[in-house]
Order: structure tokens, then C-alpha cells, then sequence
């Protein structure tokens, strides 16, 4: 008789966007997914933290219009992207340096073009470099013959001076959190395709007006269980079985087993099979990229003029990147700045936390040109592997394994992707659909 999705078992290991994106779409099909997740809350790497009663998040994510799987999982299960986010056109805005880039409002291309032109700090011929860059990849469908550092990218295509080190260079890292001279171009050129070959809206930026888990996890988990699904927290799972007639976590047998986790983790669980030795030994070669926020609380009146401030400058030994006003984002916060280091780049990593407060704050106060109060207290959270270090040609994991029935998902599955949100999501997405092809063909 053929099995039904009710009578289905699925496992899926790790709660965070990955996981809850697998599970969301297997309940939308019937599917009652079982959730494991190691920690006291879903939303993996991107999550909220409470730090002085204060709902923050342990790392400060922008979005993008074009996450399209992310802002519709999000509507799936009742989260409102129109409430949740702040949604403006791309504007990067360096003062000390003198530079500033805005997209206007206005339809694609024309928006593009008079951004560039409008752009200030920049040369005339840089503008029309980047300009011929954009016009060259749409030529060649933004598909690279092969895979280079974005630094070489960005030398052949003559890409130089303040446009490059206030606009590319910053995009790469933000996208991939890889320097340039280390980020894969064919990744970086996918972002582009989807940021600058799209609708207009998809180059906006999309800054969350709440915690993390407000904005999917949450929601997600909610739908999740309404549908009959379970989620276990404080369940690590640090080994599975294959068996004949399925996968066992435990004394529980599975028909599917999502692996939801982050590489390293996933890597622990698959090394001792040996149908999964391929996998497991792509996992254990990955390095990793991390990422830093610093927090501080000022009194409530203290603010930015905009949602957040570029801080970067020619100035040696500067290591300010990215600030944002948290209570201009979420009213809960008032007073809250946070500051946003990506990679190891700049140097941030040797500081202490003390210091790296510090530092920041005087800087913040030179982008300023004013004082500011000192704060009542700092937070600095470090995640030494926030993402995997997006190189050229780097092997990515397919969905499906060679064990049956076991599945791949994370951000370091979709090939396509940097580790953001979105590629997380988008393989959670697939894994599940594999899944119910499956199902659907048995």
C-alpha cells in the first residue's frame, strides 16, 4: 500500500532557518516533521539574545528584497515582512570619507545609472568602470567560465580607487563576510544577479524591526507544531542509524532524516559511515569566517541619524565598519547602538572586549564630529564561525546523500549562495521538496 504523508516519518536535525524552512514546507504538504534542535530556542545562528532585558539579536543580519523564499515563509506561516522590516533603497554612506551611494526611486535600469552618476567621492571614470562592469555581467548573464578571487574580478574589469574600496569591497563582504581577495567571484556575481537583475525593490535593503525570532523562528515553530509536527528542544542529537527499514535517532525509526546543522556539526554526525565519507570529508575542509557585535546602551536620547552609518575611512588602524541605532529600529531599544565587524579583515579580532568597545566608540564619535555620553554598559558577542569562508571553487554538498533517505541542509548546501539567510532557507526548501517528490513518486 502506498505510504501517505501522515504515516511518513521525517527527522529533521537543527531548528534554525534551514530547518524550520524544511519543516514549514513539509507540514504545507501534510508531512508531521519531527524537529530536533541541540539549543533552548530555535534560530541557529541568527537568533535573539536577551542582554540587560533588552531583546537583541547575536548578530545584526540585513536583508534584501531578493530574498524571495525568505519573505515567503515568512508570509506562509504569519509573519508580515511589511510590519517586521524596514525596507529603504540600497544607500551606502562612508561621511569621514566623503562618500555616498543611493539608488533613487526609481525603475530599473534608470535607477542604476543615475545612482552611479549621483554618486559622491568618486571619480567620473569609476562611475562609468562600474557602470560597464554591471552592463558587461548582464551580457554575459551573470555567469562567469570560471571561478577567480573577487579582487581579480574586480581587476579586469578596472574597478579601482574609492568606488571599489567604498562600494564593492563593502558589498563583498557583507554579502560573502570573505575579503575580496579571498571571496569567490562567480558567489559574489550571483548576489549581483539577483540584487541588480531583477525588480527594483530588489536592491532594497530590509532591516528587521524586531529580534530575529520574532521575525521567522518564532512564527515557524508555532506553525509547525498547529500542523501536527513536534519540536524538541534541548535535544542534541549526536548520532543516527541506518537500518534496513530506515534511519533511527535513538530508538526512533525515521523513513527521512533532514541533517539541518551547521558543517561542523554535520560533519560529526556523518563520519562514521562510510556511504557518507564523500560528504563528511568535504565538511571537514571548510574554513570559516567570523563575525563580531558590539553593543553598547547610551541614554535613551542618544541616536544615529539613519537606521545605521557606514564608519569606514582611509584613516590606519581603523577597524569601525558598520553602526546601527537599535531603537531607531526597535523602539524597545532606545539608546542601543551595535556595531558590525565582519571577517578578520581589519584586525578586529586581537582586541579585547574592553578594548574593542572603546575603540569603537571614538570612532563612532569622529563619524559623528561630536562627544558621546560614555555607555552604561557594552556587550560583545564573537562568533568565531559565523560563516563559512566563501571561496573560489569551494565544494558545496548536494542535498541528497548516498544513505537513503538522509538529506543534506544549511546555508553551506545552496551551492549558489554565500551563507546568508536566504541560501539557508532556499536549501531547506529544496530538501523538503526532494522529500515530497519522493514521496509522491513511491
Amino acid at each position: 500500500m502506498r505510504a501517505g504523508a501522515g504515516n511518513t516519518r521525517i527527522a529533521i536535525i537543527g531548528a534554525g532557518w534551514a530547518g524550520l524552512a524544511a519543516a514549514v514546507e513539509l507540514c504545507d504538504s501534510g508531512f508531521r516533521p519531527v524537529v530536533f534542535e541541540a539549543a533552548k530556542q530555535p534560530g541557529g545562528r541568527a537568533r535573539c539574545v536577551d542582554i540587560h532585558g533588552h531583546p537583541l539579536d547575536n548578530g545584526q543580519h540585513i536583508l534584501i528584497g531578493a530574498y524571495r523564499e525568505t519573505l515567503r515563509l515568512m508570509k506562509r506561516v504569519g509573519a508580515d515582512p511589511e510590519r517586521l522590516f524596514h525596507r529603504f533603497p540600497l544607500e551606502l554612506e562612508h561621511a569621514l570619507a566623503g562618500f555616498r551611494f543611493a539608488l533613487p526611486k526609481l525603475g530599473k535600469p534608470l535607477n542604476l545609472a543615475l545612482g552611479l552618476f549621483m554618486a559622491k567621492g568618486v571619480p567620473l571614470g569609476e562611475k562609468i568602470a562600474a557602470a560597464r562592469f554591471i552592463q558587461d555581467l548582464k551580457r554575459r548573464r551573470f555567469q562567469l567560465a570560471e571561478d577567480c578571487a573577487a579582487s581579480v574580478l574586480y581587476d579586469r574589469h578596472a574597478l579601482r580607487g574609492r568606488m571599489r574600496r567604498y562600494f564593492w569591497n563593502p558589498i563583498c563582504l557583507s554579502a560573502l563576510n570573505t575579503p575580496p581577495e579571498n571571496a569567490s567571484a562567480r558567489i559574489l556575481v550571483n548576489v549581483l544577479r539577483d540584487s541588480f537583475n531583477g525588480t527594483r525593490s530588489d536592491t532594497d535593503f530590509l532591516l528587521p524591526a524586531t529580534d530575529l525570532n520574532t521575525l521567522f523562528p518564532d512564527a515557524a515553530a508555532a506553525f509547525i507544531i498547529s500542523k501536527g509536527g513536534a519540536l524538541r528542544l534541548a535535544a542534541r542529537v549526536e548520532s543516527f542509524k541506518q537500518e534496513s527499514n530506515g534511519i533511527f535517532i535513538g530508538e526512533e525509526r525515521f523513513d527521512h532524516v533532514i541533517i539541518a546543522a551547521a558543517p561542523q556539526h554535520a560533519h560529526s554526525l556523518l563520519k562514521d559511515h562510510a556511504a557518507a565519507e564523500p560528504a563528511a570529508s568535504m565538511l571537514s575542509m571548510y574554513a570559516y569566517e567570523p563575525m563580531g557585535t558590539v553593543y553598547a546602551a547610551y541614554p535613551p536620547e542618544t541616536g544615529l541619524s539613519a537606521f545605521m552609518r557606514g564608519m569606514e575611512c582611509d584613516a590606519p588602524e581603523w577597524i569601525g565598519q558598520w553602526a546601527f541605532d537599535r531603537g531607531r529600529l526597535d523602539g524597545r531599544n532606545r539608546g542601543i547602538l551595535s556595531f558590525v565587524l565582519s571577517s578578520s579583515a581589519n584586525g578586529w579580532t586581537a582586541y579585547d572586549n574592553d578594548a574593542l568597545a572603546a575603540r569603537l566608540h571614538l570612532e563612532l564619535e569622529s563619524v559623528l564630529g561630536r562627544a558621546l555620553p560614555k555607555p552604561r554598559w557594552t556587550r560583545v558577542i564573537r562568533e568565531h564561525r559565523a560563516t563559512l569562508s566563501c571561496r573560489p571553487d569551494i565544494p558545496r554538498p548536494a542535498a541528497k546523500t548516498a544513505i537513503k533517505g538522509l538529506w543534506l541542509a544549511g546555508d553551506h548546501v545552496y551551492a549558489e549562495y554565500p551563507a546568508t539567510i536566504e541560501g539557508a532557507v532556499r536549501s531547506g526548501v529544496i530538501a523538503a521538496s526532494r522529500i515530497i517528490e519522493t514521496r509522491r513518486s513511491s
